[in-house]
This record gives structure tokens, sequence and C-alpha cells, in this order.
């Protein structure tokens, strides 16, 4: 059986991996040191060995390093996370793709999903704000319909829909993002959500120096709909 590797040697590892062209393409996003530019398909690799111990995945992120960071996010268990934790670690995610993907996954599989979303959505903080309308949208994508509250999502559609374009820049991105995930995967609330799209139409949002483009929610309602995958459930937001 092999033995669960140190921190040391887990960063040893990812630091390996990096490469230069990856950590710019990250710092373009918004990334800052200390990272090591390691692709996501690659950090994958490392998945198996971190899973084996939480203490270790926690200490990754710990590091403050991007790579360490989001791969501690692949390997924690959501299901047995503290709401502490969680809190710990919003507060340290300072780029989007730590707020919006590792944290936000996290939590929207954790017991404390609807309470740490909701808590987030009000803060004045632009990237905590973002990551619990990620949180948010991604527990609606994983939960089905009959366990969600219909009636506060739909005031949520109806919110974003008359504060979208005076939110602060990432929020619109992950706003926009909510209108999506319901219309894509809560049937009763599709119709409802694609009114609330023709509504705020295109949503602008700074990406920086990046060809990244923020995705127009009827055009992304209706393909979906036309493959005919309207209502379906993801079993897992952590990727």
């Amino acid at each position: 059986m092999q033995m669960a590797f140190t921190l040391e040697e887990v960063m040893d590892k990812l630091e390996a991996m990096g490469t230069e062209q990856t950590k710019k393409t990250f710092i373009r996003h918004g990334a800052q040191e200390p990272l090591f530019g390691v692709r996501i398909g690659d950090m994958k690799k490392l998945v198996k060995d971190v899973k084996k111990d939480q203490a270790l995945a926690k200490a990754l992120y710990d590091t403050g390093n991007t790579d360490a960071m989001y791969l501690a996010g692949l390997t924690v268990n959501p299901k047995t996370v503290t709401k502490d934790m969680l809190e710990q670690w919003v507060n340290g995610a300072y780029w989007y793709s730590l707020a919006e993907y590792t944290v936000a996954n996290i939590a929207a599989e954790s017991p404390y999903a609807l309470e740490l979303a909701w808590e987030w959505m009000k803060s004045p903080s632009e990237m905590i704000a973002t990551c619990g309308w990620s949180t948010y949208a991604n527990y609606v994508m994983i939960t089905p319909d009959d366990q969600l509250d219909i009636g506060e999502i739909r005031q949520l559609l109806q919110h974003i829909g008359e504060t979208i374009h005076t939110e602060r820049n990432r929020v619109r991105y992950t706003m926009n993002s909510f209108v999506i995930s319901v219309g894509a995967s809560v049937r009763e609330l599709h119709e409802e959500a694609m009114r609330v799209a023709e509504i705020i139409g295109p949503v602008r949002v700074d990406m920086g120096e990046t060809a990244c483009k923020v995705p127009l929610a009827t055009e992304y309602m209706n393909k979906i709909a036309e493959r005919g995958n309207l209502g379906m459930k993801k079993k897992t937001c952590i990727c």
C-alpha cells in the first residue's frame, strides 16, 4: 500500500507539474503569487493520494498557493467539512477561480450549503458574495426539485432581474450563471428563468486581459433545451 504524501512532497510534485505558460494564463485571470501554473488535468493525478489525508488537504489550502488551494478543493470531503473551515476558506479565496469553483463547489455539497450561500451573498466583499451566488447555483444543479425552495429561488430570480446590472463585477457573472443554472435544471422555473434572462439581456463583466466571455443566458438555456437536457441534475459539482 502506498503511503500518503507529506505536504512538502505534494508541493514538490505540483511545482514539477507547473509551466510558465499556464502560470501566465492564471495570472491574467486574476491569480497571484505564489503559484506554479499547474493544469487542472495534470493536478487530478494527485487527487487519489491526497484524498487519503484530509488534514493534508487543509494544509495545502493554508499554503496560499493557488495550485495547492485548488487541489485541496478537489480532495476534501464536503460531507464532513465544518462550517468554520468553509468560512476560513472563503476568506482566503482571493480570486474568482477559488471563490466560484473551489470553495463554492465544496460548500454546495456540504450540510451548510443554503446557510452559507445566504450569508455570503450579502457580503460586502465581492469575492465572498460571488462565492455565495455560485454556491446556491451549484446547490440547485445537484438537488432534486422536490427538495428545493421554489418560492425562494423565484424571489432570487426576480432580485437578479432588478439588480444585476448595478452589482459588482464578478457578482454580475455569478448572478447570470444562477439564472442559467435554475433555467437548465429546475423544470418548474425554466420559463421564468427565460423571462428574467430576456429582461437582463447581455451582462457586461470585465474579464481582464482574457478572451473569456459572459454567456448569454437565453442562448445558453435554449441550447440545453434543444439537447433535451432540461431538468437534468449533476451528481457532483466538484471537478
